[in-house]
C-alpha cells in the first residue's frame, strides 16, 4: 500500500527491502509509521487547497465525467469504474459519493439517497443513481488546464486536483481525522462566497461565517476564522406551538432529529426536565413536538433543553488543507482567497489556450481562403511527388504569406492537401470573409479579458451566482446567546431529606425530615455544631455530622449574611463574626472558627441583606459563680463588619457562657 507510484509525487518515501536500511528493529517502525501517517494525511483523510476534494472524492467525479453522458448512472456503476483509480474496496467509494450527494452542489441524484435530517441511510448503490450536475461540469473540469498522472497500476490518467474555479471547499464543509493531525472545516453559504471572492478581487473587507443545511441558530462570536482553537455554538429552533407544546422545526448541525430525540428523552430519564411525550413528524423539513406536562413552564423548558441536550451544541472547527505536498492550518479567509487567486489564474490559462486556438482557426481559415481563391490547389495537378506536391502549394502561397500572422508550417500545408472537392466547389468567399471576421473579434475579446483579468474574474463570479445561486438563500441565523446555567433550569425534581440523629441527608431518606426541593445538580452547603463547612453535590445519601447548624441547597442568587458566636478551643475566648461564604471548592472542609479543637459554635443564623434581623440584638449570658458585677451583656451584630469565611472575628468575652438569647424588641442596654 505505501509503495504506490502516486506517492512519488507526493515526496513521500516508500519503503526499502535493504537489509542495511535500518540500524534497529524500533528504527524501521519508525520510519513505517512516518510512512504510513504521511500517506493517511495525503491519500486518505485531508482535503487538497486547490480543489476541496479528498482522492477519493476527486477519484469519484473524475470517474462520473469519464461516463457523462448527460443522463443518470447507476451508482453501482460509477463505483465499479472509480475502482480503476481508488483500489480500497466499494464501500469505502459508495459511502463518499453518497455523501457527496446529499451535499446538493456537484452531482445530481436520483432515488432513495437518505436523509441527513433523519440519518436515514441511502439505499444499496445498484438502486439509485446520479450524473453530474450542470454547476460540476461548469467549475470543475477542463482537460486543457488538467494536471494528470498514472493511476496506482499505470493503465489510466487521474487528475492531480481538479481544475476548481469555485471555493469548493468552504461551500461544502470536510472533516476528516489521519494519524496524529485531524481537519474540520464547516460549510459556508454559497452566494456569500461569492459576494466574498468578489469584494476579494475588488480589494475589499469581507467575512465568512458558516452556514448549515440543517440551518438552525448560531453564535459565531469565537469562529476564529475557523483555525483551531476557535468554536461556535448552534441551537435548534424551538417555537411555543400553543399551550403545553414546543415545536422543533430547526435542529443543530452535526446531529439527526433520531439523535436529538434520544438526547432528549435521556434528560427527562435523569430528571433534568420535564416532559410528557415526543413525537417525531419530520419528513423533508424537521418537526419535532415536545408535549409538556401539566404546569410546565414553556420557556424554563426550553432553556432546560438548551442545557441538558443536543438542542445546542459547541462546534470547534480545524481548518487543515494540503497546500504543495504537505498539510497546513489556514483560516477560512485565506483559504477564500487562494481559492479566488487560483480561479483566476484558471481563467487566465483557459483564456491563454482559447487565444491560441483561436489563432490556429483564424490561421488557418486565412490559408484555405487564399489556397481556394487564388486556385493554388491547381499547381499541384502536375506535381509527380508528395515533396513536389507541399512545394508547389509553399510556392503559390509566398506571395500572400505577408497577409498571415505566422509563417506557414508543413502541417499547415498538408491540411490543405487535405480539403475536399466538394468544399472547394461550394466555397462562398462571403461566408468565409464573415467567418474570419468572427474570429477576429473573438480574438479581440479574448484579448480584451487578458488585459483586465480581474473584471474578467468578478463577471465571472456574478454571473455564476446569478446561474446557481438564486436558490441558495442563508438558512442558519446569525446571533449571538449566552449560555444557559443548568443550574437555574433543572427540573427541581427531588427532596432533599435529613437524618439529623444519625448525621445524614439525601434524597433517598424518604422516611425522614424533608428539607426543601432540589435538582440532581444542586450542591449541597453542611455546617457542622464544630464549625466544619463543606458543599457537597446532591445525592441519594451523604454524611452531614450529628446535629448540624445547617444543611441546605447551595443556591448561587442567594445573598446570605452568617452571624456566628463560637467557642475558641476547650477553654479559649467566646468569638463573634459575620461573614459571607465566597468562592468554594466542592468536597472541600471550611474551618469557619480558627480551627482550634474543642471549638463549639454556640449561636448560628443567617439572613439575606435585605432582612431586618440583620440587626437583632443578642443578650449573653455567662455561668454564674463568676465575681462579676454583671453576668449578661448585649451583643448587636449590626455593628460588626461583614468579612470574609476566613475571619476570625472579634472577642465577646474570655468567660464561659450559659446561654444566649434574643433581646426583646423594646430592650434598652
Amino acid at each position: 500500500m505505501l509503495a504506490r507510484g502516486r506517492l512519488v509525487h507526493y515526496h513521500i518515501a516508500t519503503m526499502s527491502n535493504e537489509p542495511d536500511q535500518h540500524a534497529s528493529l524500533g528504527a524501521m517502525y519508525s520510519d513505517y509509521f512516518l510512512d504510513y501517517a504521511s500517506y493517511v494525511i495525503l491519500e486518505r483523510a485531508v482535503p487538497h487547497l486547490h480543489d476541496g476534494l479528498k482522492p477519493v472524492q476527486r477519484r469519484i467525479l473524475h470517474s462520473m465525467r469519464e461516463l457523462d453522458d448527460g443522463r443518470y448512472n447507476k451508482v453501482a456503476n460509477v463505483v465499479g469504474n472509480t475502482m480503476k483509480y481508488h483500489p480500497h474496496g466499494d464501500q469505502s467509494i459508495g459511502d463518499a459519493m453518497v455523501q457527496l450527494g446529499q451535499k446538493d452542489l456537484m452531482i445530481d441524484t436520483q432515488g432513495n439517497w437518505g436523509n441527513t435530517l433523519t440519518g436515514d441511510g441511502a439505499a444499496a448503490p445498484r438502486y439509485i443513481e446520479a450524473r453530474l450536475t450542470k454547476f460540476a461540469l461548469d467549475v470543475a473540469f477542463n482537460p486543457k488546464t488538467t494536471h494528470w498522472l498514472p493511476s496506482y497500476d499505470g493503465r489510466n490518467q487521474e487528475p492531480l486536483t481538479l481544475p476548481m474555479k469555485f471555493p469548493l471547499l468552504l461551500a461544502q464543509g470536510v472533516e476528516g481525522i489521519a494519524v496524529g493531525l485531524a481537519c474540520k472545516i464547516l460549510p459556508h453559504n454559497f452566494n456569500e462566497l461569492i459576494t466574498a471572492a468578489v469584494a476579494y478581487l475588488r480589494k475589499e473587507p469581507f467575512e465568512l461565517l458558516p452556514d448549515f443545511p440543517t440551518a438552525g441558530i448560531m453564535d459565531a462570536s469565537e469562529y476564529r476564522d475557523g483555525l483551531r482553537g476557535g468554536k461556535i455554538r448552534v441551537r435548534a429552533r424551538i417555537d411555543a406551538e400553543k399551550k403545553g407544546i414546543l415545536r422543533i422545526t430547526e435542529i443543530p448541525f452535526g446531529t439527526t432529529t433520531g439523535g436529538l430525540m434520544d438526547s432528549i428523552v435521556a434528560a427527562a430519564d435523569k430528571n433534568k426536565i420535564k416532559i410528557q411525550k415526543i413525537e417525531d413528524n419530520t419528513a423533508a423539513h424537521a418537526d419535532i413536538l415536545v408535549y409538556l406536562p401539566a404546569g410546565a413552564d414553556p420557556e424554563n423548558t426550553r432553556d432546560a433543553l438548551y442545557a441538558f441536550t443536543d438542542c445546542e451544541l459547541s462546534i470547534s472547527p480545524n481548518a487543515g488543507v494540503i497546500v504543495d505536498g504537505k498539510p497546513a492550518f489556514l483560516g477560512v479567509t485565506e483559504i477564500l482567497k487562494r481559492s479566488t487567486d487560483l480561479t483566476k489564474e484558471l481563467l487566465k490559462l483557459e483564456l491563454e489556450i482559447k487565444l491560441s486556438e483561436l489563432g490556429d482557426k483564424w490561421h488557418f481559415s486565412s490559408l484555405e481562403k487564399i489556397f481556394i481563391e487564388k486556385r493554388i490547389y491547381r499547381d499541384i495537378e502536375e506535381a509527380e511527388t508528395w515533396e513536389a506536391v507541399l512545394q508547389a502549394i509553399d510556392k503559390g502561397l509566398k506571395p500572400y504569406k505577408k497577409l498571415l500572422k505566422r509563417e506557414v508550417t508543413e502541417e499547415d500545408l498538408v491540411r490543405l492537401t487535405e480539403i475536399r472537392i466538394k468544399r472547394i466547389s461550394k466555397f462562398n468567399s462571403f461566408k468565409a470573409d464573415e467567418e474570419i471576421k468572427a474570429i477576429e473579434g473573438e480574438i479581440a475579446e479574448a484579448e480584451k479579458n487578458l488585459k483586465n483579468l480581474t473584471r474578467y474574474t468578478i463577471r465571472w463570479y456574478e454571473e455564476l451566482g446569478k446561474k446557481y445561486g438564486k436558490d441558495r438563500k442563508r438558512l442558519t441565523e446569525i446571533t449571538s446567546f449566552s449560555r444557559v446555567d443548568r443550574t437555574q433550569v433543572v427540573a427541581a425534581s427531588e427532596t432533599l431529606y435529613l437524618d439529623a440523629k444519625n448525621g445524614f441527608a439525601g434524597t433517598g431518606l424518604k422516611k425522614e425530615e424533608p428539607l426543601e426541593k432540589c435538582s440532581t445538580l444542586d450542591d449541597v452547603i453542611i455546617i457542622s455544631a464544630d464549625g466544619k463547612m463543606k458543599v457537597v453535590k446532591v445525592a441519594e445519601k451523604f454524611f452531614v455530622g450529628p446535629k448540624p447548624l445547617r444543611v441546605a441547597v447551595l443556591r448561587k442568587e442567594e445573598d446570605l449574611i452568617y452571624s456566628m458566636i463560637y467557642r475558641d478551643g476547650k477553654d479559649g475566648n467566646v468569638m463573634a463574626k459575620r461573614f459571607t461564604i465566597g468562592g468554594i471548592t466542592r468536597d472541600k472542609e471550611y474551618d469557619l472558627t480558627k480551627g482550634t479543637p474543642g471549638s463549639k459554635v454556640l449561636y448560628f443564623k443567617w439572613h439575606s441583606t435585605n432582612e431586618e434581623s440583620s440587626a437583632q440584638m443578642l443578650i449573653i449570658h455567662m455561668k454564674s459563680g463568676l465575681r462579676l458585677r454583671n453576668l449578661t451583656r448585649p451583643l448587636h451584630f449590626a455593628e460588626f463588619g461583614i468579612k470574609a469565611r476566613g475571619s476570625l472575628g472579634n472577642i465577646v468575652t474570655k468567660h464561659p457562657i450559659e446561654k444566649i438569647l434574643l433581646a426583646p424588641k423594646d430592650y434598652t442596654p
